[in-house]
């Protein structure tokens, strides 16, 4: 439990030292104002709207819960799951997406869900991946009422939930439980993750944080490699990954690792770094995606265009 509190407590000091950013992200530039007519009334400028949450539930825990957002466009159109960090032990669909990804992501035509799941150390990190199978199944289950093209669909995680969206991703034990295999998920992307290979990410962690990460993840070289990703990611993954990673190394690490494992398997696999150091560059990455001014929104969307532009439907 110390373990566990000491990561949780890691992770809120990073969040506390990236507040201004965190704040930032939420305030969008207004449009340039047009050139008012004489004796006119001064010109509003128009300002983007976020869609409402409609909360959906897919369990009867509390936490199996997820807010989706509609797109702004009609007809079915392709989803985005996201999935948010938190070290495993906290963080929440509602503060964990910004508004600028649902503005942006809507506006472009997606569908966007953001799932919360069951925390440790209530519970583990497999019903963790469970809930996020769970909560992708019920989505795809109601598809039709929610507008939603099954043939399109994207899991993006952030930190701890990318490690989850790898996790679903690449071991088919998790989505098997609905029907569903990751060949369904026709991409995956993971904004600086970590622990896509268990064991080194504990050593790379150093003696404290190596330490809950043990509690976390067990100490036992078995279960360690089945929570790990690039473990699984020989066999059947979602068709296209995209990791990004900011100037940490340890992140930059776990990233190629879980790409050099996909591409063995033949599957599509983009690295990319953007810049931010350390745990506010982590903070940043998250909470700055979907507004113009991120590096890392044009490679996102990017990719999002050529994952969808490659695949046949």
């Amino acid at each position: 439990m110390k373990a566990i509190a000491s990561l949780s407590a890691t992770l809120c000091a990073a969040s506390l030292a990236a507040a201004p950013f965190l704040a930032q992200a939420q305030v969008s530039a207004p449009a340039p104002a047009s050139v008012p007519a004489p004796n006119a009334a001064p010109a509003v400028p128009a300002q983007p709207v976020t869609p409402t949450a409609r909360e959906l539930s897919f369990g009867s825990h509390p936490l199996q819960r997820l807010d989706f957002y509609r797109s702004a466009l009609p007809g079915p159109r392709p989803l985005i799951l996201f999935v948010h960090g938190g070290a495993w032990v906290g963080g929440d669909k509602s503060d964990s997406t910004g508004s600028a990804k649902i503005r942006h992501y809507t506006q472009a035509g997606y569908q966007l869900a953001s799932v919360n799941y069951r925390l440790l150390p209530e519970v583990d990190i497999e019903h963790q991946a469970d809930d996020v199978a769970a909560s992708l199944a019920a989505l795809l289950d109601r598809s039709a009422e929610l507008g939603i093209d099954t043939r399109r669909v994207v899991l993006m995680g952030h930190s701890a939930g990318a490690h989850l969206a790898a996790l679903v991703a690449t071991d088919p034990r998790y989505l098997k439980r609905y029907d569903l295999t990751p060949e369904d998920i026709g991409g995956v992307a993971l904004l600086d993750g970590a622990a896509y290979d268990v064991p080194s990410q504990i050593v790379d962690a150093g003696p404290l944080l190596g330490f809950a990460y043990q509690v976390a993840f067990g100490s036992g070289s078995s279960r360690q490699l089945s929570l790990s990703p690039a473990n699984h990611a020989g066999g059947d993954n979602a068709r296209d990954f995209l990791l990004l990673h900011v100037e940490r190394p340890e992140a930059q690490r776990q990233a190629y690792r879980l790409a050099e494992a996909l591409r063995g398997a033949g599957t599509r696999a983009t690295v990319a770094g953007v810049p931010g150091r350390g745990m506010e560059g982590h903070n940043r990455i998250n909470a700055m995606l979907g507004r113009s001014d991120s590096q890392a929104t044009p490679i996102v969307d990017e990719w999002l265009a050529g994952l969808f532009a490659r695949s046949a439907f």
